[in-house]
């Protein structure tokens, strides 16, 4: 019989009951295994893939011009494509000679993820943009001065970042390297029904790595009509859009989203905010007598420990969630539950059905003749 592998032990419960989007191609693999040890249930809806140049003959005839004509400036905009380049050459078989050519050059990079990737290719970066942005980047060299000077600019996926021109005003010679560009999404309806879902409220957080990968995905929730719900959704604590950086977070804001941002451009780095936000008390919250409830797609946590309710049970908890105490009718639940019957009988039974999962019996408070509410503390009555 083989032998199977064990999983991987959870290291903690933060995101447990949280569906969480990511709209990543790249180290998708990754991201979601870092999600998935803290309880998260991922969906992958890469809104853009990668596609490498290792075969394009323009990368590989500029490397040449490279070789002949040393640069002066070397730019490295992003690790993978950094990376790609290398591994471009060492595939041709020019390798030796490109790092003959570039080891005189300066070389800057756009961030740590660049600087990573050229001390992986046996280089040392002169000087690493702090703020991780192409602007950065431009202003240094133009202080130091280009005119005269062979600048190499290895650009990111969409190539629209402007150095080529700002420094070819500015008099340099520029060698332009698009070792990887942006493709369309393997399975564009994966990415439909992820924003659909997203607009559904059956999602918790949603992660981006990239710039345009971030404006694809939004604009794909534009053709399915829920950008709205999605904007107002965020607008309101329930779903957690986050960034890898800020550039990234840059469509979001373009359309009214207020993304969380990773402290540093890492991967690590987002999947630690996003647990933080979870685990650590900053989704939004209601105090009641039975203890602080939060909610998740997938069902509650109620005073520390989470409870998976079905969709008709996080139906009934989000209306009267999101009335913060007041009173909510039957006819209003009824409306808000999937497929709802008929009859109020349904509300009655889903009201009985969530109070039974959460063993808190008191949690929901019938209001005779009027409907629902959640027994919500007043502020000076809670302890947590």
């Amino acid at each position: 019989m083989p032998v199977t592998a064990s999983p991987r032990p959870l290291l903690s419960a933060a995101l447990e009951g949280c569906a969480i989007v990511i709209a990543v191609d790249r180290r998708s693999g990754e991201l979601a295994a870092a999600l998935e040890r803290h309880g998260a249930q991922v969906r992958h809806a890469p809104a853009l893939t990668i596609v490498p140049h290792i075969d394009d003959d323009a990368l590989l005839a500029a490397t040449r011009a490279l070789i002949a004509v040393p640069p002066d400036v070397v730019v490295a905009t992003t690790g993978v494509g950094f990376r790609g380049w290398i591994e471009a050459a060492d595939e041709a078989g020019i390798l030796e000679d490109l790092h003959a050519a570039l080891a005189s050059a300066q070389i800057v990079a756009r961030g740590p993820k660049a600087r990573g990737a050229i001390q992986q290719a046996g280089f040392t970066a002169d000087w690493v943009a702090e703020s991780e942005t192409s602007a950065e980047l431009g202003e240094f060299l133009l202080a130091e001065g280009v005119a005269g000077r062979r600048v190499a600019v290895q650009h990111h996926g969409s190539g629209a970042d402007g150095l080529d021109e700002i420094f070819a005003d500015a008099g340099a010679d520029v060698v332009s390297l698009t070792v990887y560009r942006w493709g369309p999404p393997a399975d564009p309806d994966l990415v439909a029904r992820s924003v659909a879902a997203t607009g559904r409220g059956e999602v918790d957080a949603v992660l981006f790595t990239s710039a345009p990968g971030a404006a694809e995905w939004l604009a794909a929730a534009t053709r399915e009509g829920a950008l709205g719900a999605i904007v107002s959704r965020a607008a309101s604590g329930q779903l957690l859009m986050a960034a890898v950086g800020p550039i990234t977070a840059g469509p979001l804001g373009d359309v009214g989203i207020d993304a969380l941002i990773a402290e540093r451009g890492r991967l690590g780095s987002l999947v630690r905010a996003v647990v933080t936000h979870f685990g650590g008390g900053h989704a939004p919250s209601l105090p009641t007598a039975a203890g602080r409830l939060e909610l998740r797609s997938g069902g509650a946590v109620l005073d520390g420990r989470f409870t998976a309710l079905s969709r008709t049970g996080v139906a009934v908890l989000s209306a009267l969630f999101a009335a913060g105490g007041g009173v909510v009718s039957r006819t209003a639940l009824q409306g808000a539950l999937p497929r709802s019957a008929d009859s109020a009988h349904a509300v009655e039974v889903a009201v009985a059905r969530v109070r039974e999962s959460l063993g808190a019996a008191d949690l929901i408070k019938t209001v005779v003749k009027r409907g629902y509410r959640l027994a919500v503390l007043d502020p000076g009555e809670a302890t947590f």
